[in-house]
C-alpha cells in the first residue's frame, strides 16, 4: 500500500512568519521600558534645581508675574496631574512646546536629528575602519608593536573624555596648523545648505551634484567625527582583538590549518565570521553610547544637533524639551538594538529574537 507523501509531510509555519512574530514580540517587550523612561525622565526634570517660570519671567519680575507664568505652564498643578497631561499628549504624538525656542519639541527634534545621526554614523564608520583591522592584526600578532599600539589606543580612548579630545583637536588643527575650518556648525558661513532630502549634508550635496558644498561639509564634519571615532575605537578594537583570539584558538581553526587552507581563508571565512557575533553586539552598544557622547561633542563644535538642543533646554529648565530628548534617545536605543538582534539572527540561525 502506498502512502501519499502529503499524508506524511508536516508543514510548519514559514520561517519568515516566525521571524516577524519574534520581531513583534521584541518590540512589545520594549514598551514597558519606554514607559518607565517616560516616568523617570518626567520625575527627574521636576527634581532639577531652578524654576522655568522664574527663568522666563526675568530678574525684575514680581511674584505675581511669576505665579501667572507658572499657571500658564501648568506648573501649579500636582506632579500626578502634570504626568497625566504629558502622557495624554504623548499618545497624540504631541511632545509639547519648547519654552526656549517657542516651537514644538517634535519639530525641533526632527530638524536637528539628521545632524546628530550624520555625525554619529560618520564617527562610527571611522572607528570601524580603524578598529576592526587593528584588532585583527593585534590578534594575529600578539605581543608585537601592533598589539601594543592597539592597547595604547584602547587605554587612551577609554581614559580621555570626548570634550578634551575635541578641544585638543581644535587647538592643533584649527588654531596651530590652520588646516581645519572654524568649528562653528555644519557649514562655513560662505556656503548655503544643500536642498534638504535626507537632512544629511554629505548625501544631500551629492544628490544636488554640488561637490563644493560636499567638501565643505566633509571638512566641517571631520574633526567632531574623529573625536567620536576615537571614543568608539577603544571598545571596538578591544572586542575585535578578544573575539579573534578566541576564534583563532578554537578547534575548527586548527582543523582548517591542518587541512592546508590559506591564512587569508582561515581569517575571513572561519575566524572573522565567528568573531563577528560579539563584535556586532558591541557595535550596537557603542552606537548607543555615541548618541550620548554627542551631547558634549556637539557643544564643543557648535554642532546644531539634538545634543546641543538638550543642553540649552537643561540650562533653561525646559521640561518638555528635555523629556522629548530623553524619549527620542530611548526610541533610538530600542531601534538600534532591534536591528542588531535581527542581523545576528541572519548571521547565525541558532540565535533567536526570543532569547
Amino acid at each position: 500500500m502506498k502512502i501519499s507523501s502529503l499524508a506524511i509531510t508536516q508543514k510548519g509555519p514559514p520561517v519568515h512568519d516566525n521571524k516577524l512574530v519574534q520581531i513583534t514580540l521584541r518590540v512589545l517587550q520594549s514598551v514597558p521600558s519606554i514607559i518607565g523612561i517616560v516616568v523617570i525622565s518626567f520625575a527627574l526634570t521636576r527634581a532639577l534645581p531652578g524654576d522655568p517660570a522664574v527663568y522666563f519671567a526675568g530678574d525684575i519680575a514680581d511674584e505675581e508675574s511669576i505665579q501667572l507664568i507658572r499657571e500658564q505652564l501648568g506648573l501649579n498643578r500636582s506632579w500626578l496631574e502634570q504626568l497625566g497631561i504629558y502622557a495624554a499628549n504623548l499618545v497624540q504624538g504631541n511632545l509639547g512646546m519648547s519654552l526656549n525656542t517657542g516651537r514644538p519639541v517634535s519639530e525641533e527634534l526632527l530638524e536637528r536629528l539628521p545632524a546628530s545621526l550624520e555625525l554619529t554614523l560618520f564617527g562610527l564608520g571611522l572607528a570601524i575602519i580603524v578598529a576592526v583591522p587593528l584588532g585583527i592584526l593585534a590578534a594575529t600578532r600578539p605581543g608585537s608593536w601592533v598589539d601594543q599600539l592597539c592597547r595604547i589606543l584602547v587605554t587612551a580612548g577609554v581614559s580621555v573624555p570626548t570634550f578634551f579630545t575635541g578641544l585638543l583637536l581644535i587647538y592643533i588643527f584649527y588654531y596651530l596648523l590652520g588646516w581645519s575650518p572654524s568649528p562653528l556648525g555644519r557649514l562655513d558661513i560662505l556656503y548655503l545648505s544643500p536642498p534638504q532630502v535626507t537632512g544629511f549634508y554629505l548625501v544631500d550635496s551629492l544628490l544636488a551634484k554640488d561637490i563644493e558644498t560636499f567638501w565643505a561639509a566633509f571638512k566641517q564634519l571631520l574633526l567632531p567625527a574623529i573625536t567620536l571615532g576615537l571614543f568608539a575605537l577603544a571598545p571596538l578594537a578591544r572586542m575585535t582583538r578578544g573575539a579573534m583570539l578566541n576564534a583563532l584558538g578554537s578547534e575548527y581553526v586548527r582543523t582548517a590549518r591542518a587541512n592546508g587552507l590559506s591564512q587569508t581563508t582561515i581569517l575571513i571565512t572561519y575566524a572573522l565570521k565567528n568573531a563577528s557575533l560579539p563584535i556586532l553586539t558591541v557595535l550596537g552598544m557603542v552606537f548607543s553610547f555615541l548618541l550620548g557622547a554627542n551631547v558634549l561633542v556637539e557643544k564643543v563644535f557648535s554642532w546644531p544637533g539634538i545634543g546641543s538642543f538638550a543642553i540649552e533646554a537643561l540650562i533653561a529648565s525646559d521640561y518638555a524639551a528635555v523629556q522629548g530628548f530623553v524619549l527620542c534617545m530611548a526610541l533610538l536605543f530600542v531601534v538600534v538594538n532591534l536591528i542588531i538582534d535581527v542581523i545576528l539572527t541572519l548571521i547565525d540561525p541558532r540565535i533567536t529574537l526570543e532569547s
